[in-house]
């Protein structure tokens, strides 16, 4: 896919990105197919981003926004070397995303891929 272009932009302090922000997929067949460049079959897409791909099927209009990370500029103001110093809360109290399911198992082939053991012991129901 050697012709992808996207209207994304960056606001940069002294090499520090600050804020970031972009155009959005808006259309659910352009998601797709970012989908099938990525080898997500669609019956994955559907599992994994119904959500997000019943959302667009409804005709979302083009939006974009821009987002500075408070963080990131306290981060620059207070010295600290890392963003993880700064943040003071995960997405939620259990890091996880509830839209996406997040985070999920795993396939077994990607652990074996990336030769990661899963080591936490699943409960019968």
């Amino acid at each position: 896919i050697p012709n992808i272009k996207a209207a994304a932009y960056d606001l940069v302090c002294n090499g520090l990105e600050l804020g970031g922000g972009s155009i959005r997929i808006h259309d659910v067949g352009i998601q797709q197919h970012v989908f099938s460049a990525l080898n997500i079959p669609p019956e994955e897409q559907k599992e994994k981003f119904g959500f997000l791909l019943d959302a667009l099927s409804f005709g979302a209009p083009p939006h974009g926004g821009l987002a500075f990370g408070m963080d990131r500029l306290i981060m620059i103001l207070s010295g600290a070397e890392s963003i993880r110093d700064v943040i003071a809360f995960p997405k939620t109290t259990s890091a996880s995303d509830i839209m996406a399911g997040a985070p999920s198992a795993l396939p077994a082939s990607i652990l074996e891929e990336l030769k990661v053991k899963n080591t936490i012991i699943e409960k019968e129901p």
